[in-house]
């Protein structure tokens, strides 16, 4: 046997072992750096308003902490209001949950002409086996939740954590950074440092404004109609809409239509109606203003970007994918070599070819003939 083949075998076994355990922490870590990797955006965002809380003479830890303390209520204040619509309507069918039981036993006995009652229904219905089964899963099923709740709240306060503590050290990190590289780079790593921060900063509070503009719109629409929990279902309708892309619309309306349709079925036509006008109005008056000097990226490139991330980091990479792919698009345009369109190019009027200089073929072929007739 020859003497490098233990070795090679040694350090084969070592290399499949070294990237089983890297994998292994990978899994294990997954939450964890998403959750990191989206406080480093937040924290990209909010870098302009703690940049002029500092130039004010405010110390940068004072600063971060009360713009997170910002994120934070409202972050609470959207589940605060967004929680008391869904606690008075789950109040609302427990309270109403007989009359619904009688109309639809009306309902089963005109249709399939049986004789139910609600006494026979609920005799067989609340036997003591089913019963006991009923109340088991219901246990696990209200552990399950609470602990999904508690698990959702430590990982928002951990994200936010993550966001302050990379907001109040931004500068350190930077120069942290810039100080493993030679001086010709740093320059290049600052210059990034700094696209990324004017469009996450700008891509976020584009879509705040527009949020607040969705939520006050929608707010008088169903103040107007009467219908409960009006500023619940407008704040809902705003974030949902504008921080979540592309199917962020379809989500936010679907709620408040069925909440309109709870009241008379009507207004949910007209709630209908009102959103799809509202977002045209949206997409043409009030976007392209907004986002025109922010995230003025192509709306396939949008779209695209947005199921690329949703694969890649499932709804992390629905919320980050539009900022990334506008920070990397600025980034390398910064550095691509662009050429000026040739005259030829600019005339065509619609036709698939440029025409030419000289003449045509049919002058050409007369301009022959004419001169063969007088040879």
């Amino acid at each position: 046997m020859p003497r490098w083949l233990p070795r090679a075998m040694v350090l084969a076994l070592a290399l499949v072992a070294a990237f089983q355990l890297g994998s292994w922490a990978f899994h294990r870590l997954t939450g964890l750096l998403v959750g990191i990797l989206i406080a480093s955006f937040l924290a990209l965002g909010i870098e302009p308003p703690i940049g002029r809380m500092v130039a004010r003479g405010m110390r940068r830890g004072l600063a971060a902490l009360l713009v997170c303390f910002a994120v934070a209520l409202g972050v609470a204040g959207f589940f605060a209001l967004f929680g008391s619509f869904l606690a008075g309507q789950i109040s609302g069918i427990v309270e109403h949950f007989p009359q619904y039981s009688d109309s639809l036993i009306g309902w089963i006995n005109r249709t399939f002409h049986t004789d139910l009652s609600r006494r026979d229904i609920q005799g067989r219905l609340l036997r003591p086996d089913w019963l006991r089964t009923y109340v088991q899963k219901g246990a696990g099923g209200v552990f399950d939740f609470s602990a999904s709740v508690l698990g959702g709240l430590f990982r928002l306060l951990t994200i936010l954590l993550f966001a302050f503590y990379f907001a109040a050290d931004g500068p350190r990190l930077r120069r942290a950074l810039c100080s493993l590289l030679p001086p010709a780079k740093q320059t290049e790593v600052l210059r990034a440092w700094e696209i990324a921060v004017d469009k996450t900063s700008g891509y976020l509070y584009s879509r705040g404004l527009m949020a607040l503009i969705s939520a006050v719109a929608h707010f008088v629409m169903l103040a107007l109609l009467g219908v409960p929990y009006a500023l619940a279902l407008a704040v809902w309708v705003g974030v949902v809409s504008q921080f979540i892309p592309v199917i962020g619309t379809y989500l936010a309306a679907a709620v408040p239509i069925l909440a309109a349709f709870a009241v008379d079925p009507w207004y949910a036509v007209v709630v209908l109606v009102f959103v799809v006008v509202y977002q045209q109005f949206e997409n043409y008056l009030i976007q392209p203003k907004l986002t025109s000097k922010t995230v003025d990226i192509h709306p396939a490139v949008a779209f695209g970007s947005v199921i690329a991330g949703t694969a890649l980091l499932g709804v992390a990479g629905t919320l980050i994918a539009i900022p990334v792919v506008a920070t990397m698009q600025t980034f390398f345009s910064a550095y691509v070599k662009r050429y000026d369109v040739a005259d030829d190019l600019q005339a065509q009027d619609g036709r698939r070819y440029p025409r030419t200089d000289g003449p045509s073929l049919f002058a050409r072929l007369r301009g022959l003939l004419r001169h063969r007739g007088r040879s």
